[in-house]
């Protein structure tokens, strides 16, 4: 879900040689991976770099057509109306973390990075009862809104323009989370030329610049 809102406004700018448009269709990198384990027919799949690597180890990506696209950092958030706590140091996010009520994290990528940070700052079991995971596409931001949470962790480009939302930054020094998207063809494909366009469109300097508005940068 950290690439929907880049994907989106890609759809609307990116063609192929011949006029042809380009649709994404996004859903949390959980769900995605299913359907094409299943089979999805598709040309391009846009996922968490590690997850193009499995799926291409199974066979349902075209082998050699795997590219790096962008790294997105994690950042912390609260309610918009709250007291906006310091991050400046690893015991900022300390403080943080030991003084919310209920955490809000992802299924994807950056849920699985934070939950081993929380075991490498020695809090997960103080913390276990106070983590909330959002459900697989929806942002951990709007349980921020909903009063569900008063701190989340997700990537940024998801929490950017949530209503409701204060985005704090991103974690400091060696807590720093860090993701990697990538693409590749996939085996289902009926146009393979054409998706090898789509792809190389993706790692270009329009789709870098995008990419950069949501706070990522190339990878």
């Amino acid at each position: 879900m950290a690439t929907r809102p880049i994907l989106a406004e890609l759809c609307a700018h990116l063609r192929l040689a011949d006029g042809t448009r380009i649709r994404f269709e996004s859903a949390g990198g959980v769900e995605i991976a299913r359907r094409v384990r299943e089979g999805a027919e598709a040309d391009l799949l846009v996922l968490a770099a590690d997850a193009v690597t499995a799926l291409e180890a199974a066979g349902h990506v075209v082998p050699g057509t795997a590219r790096p696209l962008w790294v997105s950092q994690v950042v912390a958030a609260v309610p918009a109306d709250a007291p906006a706590p310091a991050l400046d140091t690893v015991d900022d996010l300390r403080a943080a973390l030991t003084s919310a009520t209920a955490i809000a994290y992802s299924t994807g990528p950056s849920g699985t990075a934070l939950l081993d940070l929380l075991h490498r700052l020695d809090v997960a079991d103080t913390l276990a009862d106070r983590l909330v995971q959002a459900p697989p596409g929806v942002p951990a931001g709007s349980l921020l809104a909903s009063g569900r949470a008063d701190l989340a962790f997700q990537q940024h480009s998801e929490l950017m323009d949530l209503p409701g939302v204060a985005v704090l930054g991103p974690l400091p020094g060696d807590t720093a989370i860090t993701s990697l998207f990538g693409a590749a063809v996939l085996a289902t494909t009926t146009a393979p030329a054409r998706a090898r366009e789509a792809l190389a469109l993706l790692t270009g300097d329009e789709a870098t610049r995008r990419a950069a508005a949501r706070g990522m940068t190339r990878a």
